[in-house]
């Protein structure tokens, strides 16, 4: 399949690309490596959201442009080149938003997706799905939402939650059925959590360059009114599943590291080739480099291409996820 793009999904990329070098140019950001989607600038979110990109591909009815997923896919890739500050409302865009118009009740549909598409104050999203021993295998969850009269009840850890320690909201996943013989993916539920919500622990986990992105957030008998349950109880699992083609499909893996591939190609073409046999093998090393580069990015348009012609494309974004993420290790290991 060979990609191209109408006249007028260029023209597209082209004004993404001149708004970020007037915000690089004004200082509003710089670029620098960090975490996955860059910083947070409510500012900055702000400004995105008044050009309607926020929610870009959402329903009209939701505020949303209905725009096509590859657009969304163009926006995000020179987004994420520069390592735009979109923190702020990545979550929500990406994930919370959709999966609010597809299981939300009226009243989380009316109260979240206005805040979110507009980038108001604690619209702000983090997930709580990973625990100590349910990282990949979401089913075996041990958190616990028990029923108490018009509330649930939660307790748990949850660990490697990005940004847990500025958002508003945690999106979490908790097992409503304690019956242990009742696999996990018909037990669990999701909730929507308030992050100041008395008996939240937010502990810092600071990795190994000494930067602290990650966290891990413990939950002691925190009372959630019975609104906060998304979705139907006990089927959160399905649910969940339902929204990884959203995280799976995009290209911020592939580009989180594109200043360290730009910055190891300037550096390439400054080597010394006196030394043949090296720079034969760093000849080879950049080629092959480049067409990972280019096939994860072609996978990447393909998936979202395919969400714009209805397809399912569960299969096709874990194998986007899959190469991608695999990518960033063989470019940092050259």
């Amino acid at each position: 399949m060979r990609f191209t793009f109408t006249e007028e999904q260029e023209g597209f990329r082209r004004e993404v690309a001149d708004f970020l070098r007037e915000e690089l140019e004004a200082g509003t950001f710089d670029m620098r490596c960090g975490e996955l989607v860059g910083g947070v600038n409510r500012s900055f979110s702000q400004k995105m959201a008044e050009k309607g990109w926020i929610g870009l591909t959402w329903p009209e009815e939701y505020g949303g442009r209905r725009r096509p997923y590859v657009e969304k896919m163009m926006m995000n890739e020179e987004l994420f080149k520069v390592r735009a500050p979109i923190g702020f409302h990545f979550m929500g865009d990406r994930q919370v938003g959709p999966a609010l118009m597809k299981f939300g009740s009226d009243w989380q549909k009316a109260f979240f997706i206005p805040r979110i598409i507009k980038a108001e104050e604690k619209s702000d999203f983090c997930l709580l799905f990973s625990e100590p021993n349910a990282g990949s295998d979401l089913a075996a969850v041990a958190s616990k939402a028990e029923k108490d009269g018009n509330d649930y009840v939660i307790s748990g850890q949850k660990v490697w939650s990005s940004g847990a320690h500025r958002s508003s909201y945690g999106w979490m996943l908790a097992r409503t059925n304690l019956d242990p013989a009742v696999p996990g993916h018909l037990a669990c539920s999701e909730f929507i959590i308030d992050m100041k919500t008395p008996g939240i622990t937010v502990r810092p986990l600071v990795n190994m360059a000494g930067a602290h992105v990650f966290n891990e957030v413990f939950l002691d008998d925190v009372r959630v009114p019975g609104e906060f349950l998304v979705g139907r109880e006990n089927e959160g699992f399905k649910q969940i599943m339902a929204q990884m083609d959203y995280e799976r499909a995009g290209i911020e893996r592939l580009e989180q590291n594109y200043m360290v591939y730009a910055q190891l190609q300037a550096y390439v073409r400054m080597m010394d080739e006196r030394d043949s046999a090296f720079y034969a093998w760093v000849k080879d090393a950049m080629a092959q480099l480049e067409i990972e580069y280019q096939a994860g990015r072609l996978l990447c348009y393909y998936t979202a291409w395919c969400l714009d012609q209805g397809k399912n494309v569960s299969g096709q974004a874990a194998l986007t996820k899959a190469f991608c993420t695999q990518y960033e290790q063989r470019l940092n290991d050259t």
